[in-house]
């Protein structure tokens, strides 16, 4: 890899993270500062309880698998893909990005303040929610995945893992457990570390390291599905802003409908963006030969 190659590799991983700081920045302001961002995370949650006995099960099962030793497990198995592929710089990065976004989540859930608006009380108690931390896990170790699997599959892996994080951000919404918001937090939180990661990656390869195949048309896909899931989303929840000094319990089911599917689609395609991005640069960190 030509150093110039390597030079804009890293001018593109710090607007990465410049630009994902700037995101969460400005959604943890507008949906825990705002009377109106409370006011859509209180209709999303709200607008859960359509059709939620069809998908309780599921989305139970889906959370439940999720605890701190399943996530060791998959961490575990990530540093062992890695290390089997001889990268033991990669496996380490891997675990690293893995451990700092698990890390962060808990440090910010319980480090931001949520003032009372008197908009969500049933939940006034429970204080700050953001981010979700069942949402970093899965997204991580989606992400974590995406780097050390070998380039043949990279881009398979990149949807699957992409589909099974915004599973389970949609899931904490579907369950009740999180605001539409923190999912969409934890996802920006997992893509700076992925970025952080990447420049770890990069300086630690040799000035001879060959990038790998990219996966332009998969990172295409992957981007532009985010950018229409968050195109939706902003489409529903304008829509709402017109409903904005009615009560949450007291909004009609087309509206709870149109509250909880579009920020379903905000999540999802969050979750998409930052998976593109990160497979749009990854042939670059992860070099076809090490040196």
């Amino acid at each position: 890899m030509r150093a110039t190659a390597r030079g804009w590799t890293v001018v593109w991983l710090v607007v990465f993270t410049l630009v994902q700081v700037a995101a969460f920045v400005v959604l943890w302001r507008v949906a825990v500062h705002t009377g109106l961002g409370q006011w859509i995370d209180t209709v999303a949650l709200t607008g859960n309880r359509i059709g939620r006995d069809r998908i309780d099960e599921p989305v139970d099962r889906i959370l439940n698998a999720m605890s701190v030793v399943s996530l060791l497990a998959a961490t575990a198995v990530i540093g062992f893909i890695a290390l089997m592929r001889g990268r033991i710089a990669l496996a380490i990065t891997a675990t690293l990005l893995i451990a700092g976004a698990n890390v962060s989540t808990q440090l910010l859930k319980h480090g931001l303040s949520r003032p009372d608006l008197g908009i969500d009380l049933t939940r006034v108690y429970a204080g700050n929610s953001l981010p979700s931390g069942h949402a970093t896990v899965a997204a991580s170790v989606a992400v974590a995945l995406v780097l050390v699997l070998p380039a043949k599959v990279r881009a398979f892996g990149a949807f699957l893992g992409a589909g099974y994080a915004a599973v389970a951000g949609v899931a904490t919404l579907s369950a009740g457990w999180h605001r539409p918001s923190d999912a969409a937090a934890a996802f920006l939180v997992v893509g700076i570390w992925a970025a952080l990661a990447g420049m770890v990656l990069l300086l630690s390869q040799r000035e001879r390291a060959r990038a790998s195949d990219a996966h332009r048309v998969a990172a295409t896909v992957l981007g532009v599905a985010g950018l229409i899931g968050l195109a939706i989303c902003v489409l529903a929840l304008g829509w709402l802003v017109d409903l904005r000094g009615v009560d949450p319990e007291e909004l009609g089911r087309r509206a709870l409908f149109v509250g909880y599917a579009g920020s379903a689609a905000g999540i999802a395609g969050t979750m998409a963006v930052v998976m593109a991005l990160v497979l749009a640069v990854v042939h670059r960190l992860v070099p076809r030969h090490p040196g």
